[in-house]
């Protein structure tokens, strides 16, 4: 107590100092009192305390208490036989001037507790003092208006426990019940009204949008919740916060407008400014030629009002608003429109709301009225004689006398029954009782919705939307139109708005537009609502809005790369252009083929056919044969027989083919080396012989084979990559048998050893004498088969990576084989069947001759000549 005493002498001192600097009050005489907090006067200049009259704000507000209690003290049902007064005070729209005028409610207080130091007061010259009337006790406070009025007041009258409830002041710092937990209010916080814009602002589609506050407690509160709601939950962006000074330098706000254009994207304004900052940003932006450029979002200080706007409707077009949920009280305008000068002596500012709302001067004062204006006559009237339109916190206003006075009569109840009157158990009241009884009031306020307070003091968040659309084709024609409502929910009606250029599509605010089909976001670090566009190329395909993947490989992605589908699956086939050549050479093949073995085999005892060793020529035009049937195979629709028949026969007729030659050069080679040595002719030249090494050599390939498909039995396989092209739209799965390059060429390889082996024989063969006729025609077989498969290798090899590949490789290989095929049959059997067909004379067993040579020749077995008729 010791340490309360100092602190409540100097709150003394200031009370009185307060009391002797006031511009005056509004006294209610009654049994309990009510305090008034009203912005009579707007701030001063030039170091004044107060401003200019504020009619709306300060008188209607003002007398819309006075007409509450009128009606509190003629209803006999709520507080019978208590009479509540009212001390009324101007805050002049300044937070430190409302201190020094609050002051004097507590000054009750603070002399009840300073009763007992009476012997310290001393005057000057031993006159005793003189003991001044108590003042009222006001058992709560009505009021302030702006935010930073309330709190300054609030932080002083809960030292008191003096209950306080706002009509206006929405700053969400007031819901600390920690520090001002003897406040309450009938508006919702700004909070709500924050929560209510980022819903609009979702509902609009926009992500990126700057805020603009003006510098106090109630726009800097309300940026700040947005901001905070709005990274709460998320999808929306904040690119500037820009607050406006109190006292704003002269181009301070061209240079708002110019920093909100250096993010143009955040076309969307959040905008928390009293009315004087937002009309001069207005201003500013008509200044910078940007009249439909901003998308202005308003919070209830702008709310329906013209004031803000007036002259400046062409920049205010489209903007959307937000007002507390309210209405217009019928009583009200019917109380405020019959006040004058007579009935209304108790306001002490109505004579100068007269002259200031008329136009005119009194001379009651004694002072002479300006030429230029006209003297008041006392007659005029309210709505007559000039606009009324009631302020927009009247209904607030009205609704926090009624919640004092419902807490008070729920409160006398509890401590008077029966009584009619005050009883000693609320005298004096006691602040923190009252303040239960108004966190427990629930009625039906003056516009028949719910008046109730949350733990904090908080009134429920309802508001309407507005925007202001221009009628007639003119701005300046426009008007306020309500499009929604929010309470706790957003509900706007879309198609009610307009907009500047096409009147019915919402106007972008984004940071980025967003990315079309097939394209992902490439976030931008730190701002999450900022990206680049990243095209989902190649194999790619959009999962999601951030994410590009791979198509399976079996797949390939849509046109727009939104998802995968199957990849086209081809594979030579009959009709194809590339297999016609191929096929051609084989049929033609096999035709002359067929036509060789029929004449050799009508002829097979005639001295040609003998001489070119019967056995293994038929052999030999059996692997011919084989070798053109592949390209049928290799044609074929690849399933596992098919494919099994491609190993097997690919290296089977060509294994076959150069085993024969093979097996006759080194015959002839054997026979004409042995006969430079010796009459005695080399082992296994007989046919039989042949025959066995010619089917040993072959032998080989055909068990290669067989462990080859045991080991891994021939199927069909769809191959995604061979044709995996870099445009997906070309791409293709080719339908072959499960060989690679590799093993199809190994599986001639063997054969193409067999064709090295016998060309070196028939390169070594080359000089027999020409009794031996056919190693010439052996040998120009060999080298021209050798030509031809060295450029086979390059071709088929190079075309590796080709989209080609398998109609390139596949002809490639079988137009080899088939020349090849064709080389050998032409060179060595369709000269002889030319003669055997056409030159039968020439198909005679030729005189012997001596042979012409320094060696001597081994003659050959019986039956197998080597000579030929010529």
């Amino acid at each position: 107590m010791a340490r309360i005493l100092p602190l409540l002498t100097l709150l003394l001192t200031l009370a009185q100092a307060g009391v002797a600097g006031a511009a005056g009050s509004v006294r209610l005489a009654g049994g309990l009192t009510l305090g008034g907090l009203f912005p009579v006067h707007a701030r001063g200049a030039a170091g004044r305390a107060c401003g200019p009259l504020k009619k709306e704000q300060g008188v209607h507000r003002l007398e819309a208490m006075l007409y509450a209690l009128d009606r509190v003290n003629a209803d006999p049902e709520l507080l019978p036989g208590v009479r509540l007064g009212a001390r009324l005070l101007d805050t002049c729209s300044r937070d430190t001037y409302a201190l020094e005028q609050a002051l004097s409610f507590v000054q009750a207080l603070i002399r009840g507790r300073g009763d007992g130091d009476e012997a310290a007061v001393r005057c000057p010259g031993g006159v005793p003092p003189v003991r001044a009337a108590p003042p009222e006790r006001v058992v709560a406070v009505v009021g302030a208006s702006a935010s930073s009025v309330s709190i300054m007041v609030a932080n002083v009258l809960r030292l008191f426990a003096i209950p306080q409830i706002s009509y206006a002041s929405t700053a969400p710092e007031l819901s600390d019940s920690t520090r001002y937990d003897f406040f309450s209010r009938v508006v919702p916080p700004d909070s709500y009204q924050a929560q209510a814009m980022v819903d609009i602002v979702r509902a609009l589609g926009w992500n990126y949008v700057s805020t603009l506050a003006s510098e106090g407690n109630y726009g800097e509160s309300g940026v700040d919740a947005f901001v905070q709601i709005s990274r709460e939950a998320g999808g929306v962006c904040i690119a500037q916060s820009i607050k406006i000074p109190r006292e704003p330098k002269p181009g301070e706000f061209n240079k708002v407008i110019r920093r909100l254009m250096e993010t143009p994207n955040a076309r969307g304004i959040i905008i928390f400014a009293n009315e004087d900052d937002i009309r001069r940003v207005l201003e500013a932006a008509r200044q910078a030629n940007l009249t439909s450029y901003f998308l202005w979002v308003g919070s209830d200080s702008w709310g329906a009002k013209i004031s803000p706007i007036l002259n400046l409707e062409d920049v205010a077009v489209g903007a959307i608003t937000i007002l507390p949920k309210r209405a217009s009280i019928d009583g009200f305008d019917q109380y405020f429109m019959t006040r004058s000068l007579e009935n209304n002596r108790r306001n002490i500012w109505f004579a100068e709301f007269w002259e200031e709302n008329f136009n005119c001067k009194l001379t009651s004062s004694g002072t002479q009225s300006d030429d230029s204006t006209r003297k008041c006559t006392g007659e005029e009237r309210i709505g007559r004689d000039s606009a009324y339109e009631q302020e927009g916190k009247v209904q607030f206003v009205i609704d926090a006398v009624y919640a004092i006075a419902h807490a008070l009569h729920s409160m006398h109840q509890a401590l008077c029954p029966g009584h009619t009157g005050l009883c000693p158990a609320m005298e004096p009241t006691d602040g923190r009782t009252l303040l239960q009884y108004i966190r427990a009031v629930r009625f039906n306020g003056s516009a028949g919705t719910p008046v109730m307070f949350n733990e904090n003091g908080d009134a429920p968040g309802r508001y309407d939307i507005f925007q202001y659309q221009v009628t007639n084709g003119s701005a300046g024609s426009g008007s306020y139109q309500a499009v929604g409502q929010w309470a706790e929910t957003l509900r706007l009606d879309v198609e009610a708005l307009q907009w500047s250029g096409d009147p019915r599509e919402v106007p972008e605010s984004q940071c980025s537009l967003p990315c079309g089909p097939g394209e992902r976001k490439k976030m931008v670090k730190g701002v999450p609502c900022c990206w680049h566009c990243e095209a989902c190329d190649g194999y790619r395909f959009q999962v999601d809005e951030f994410t590009c993947e791979a198509c399976p490989r079996d797949m390939r992605p849509t046109r727009n790369h939104t998802g995968c589908r199957p990849t086209p699956v081809v594979r030579l086939s009959w009709s194809s252009p590339w297999a016609a050549p191929p096929l051609l050479l084989a049929v033609l093949g096999i035709m002359a083929t067929t036509t060789v073995v029929a004449t050799f085999v009508r002829h097979n005892n005639t001295p040609i056919v003998r001489a070119s060793g019967r056995e293994l020529s038929y052999v030999l035009l059996t692997g011919i044969f084989l070798i053109y049937t592949v390209t049928f195979l290799m044609v074929a629709e690849p399933g596992a027989a098919v494919c099994a028949a491609r190993r097997l026969f690919l290296g089977l007729g060509t294994t076959l083919s150069y085993s024969a030659l093979l097996t006759k050069t080194n015959r002839i080679y054997r026979i004409f080396e042995q006969g430079k040595r010796s009459v005695t002719p080399p082992p296994f030249i007989s046919p039989t012989s042949q025959l066995v090494i010619t089917f040993s050599f072959t032998s080989v390939q055909v068990v290669g084979v067989m462990a080859w498909m045991g080991a891994q039995p021939p199927h069909s396989v769809i191959d995604y990559e061979e044709q995996r092209t870099v445009e997906p739209e070309q791409a293709r799965g080719v339908l072959k048998c499960d060989m690679s390059d590799l093993s199809l060429v190994g599986c001639l390889g063997y054969s193409l050893l067999l064709m090295v082996t016998c060309t070196v024989y028939a390169i070594k063969a080359r000089g027999v004498p020409e009794t031996f006729n056919e190693a010439k025609p052996i040998g120009f077989t060999m080298y021209t088969t050798c030509i031809i498969w060295l450029a086979f290798v390059p071709i088929f090899f190079g075309t590796a990576q080709s989209a080609e590949k398998i109609y390139i490789q596949t002809t490639t290989l079988t137009v080899s084989l088939s020349l090849s095929a064709s080389v050998s049959l032409g060179m060595l059997y369709v000269p002889k069947t030319y003669v055997i067909l056409f030159h039968p004379e020439q198909n005679v067993q030729k005189r012997k001759r001596s042979l012409k040579t320094t060696s001597t020749v081994v003659a050959p077995p019986k039956g197998e000549g080597t000579e030929a008729p010529k």
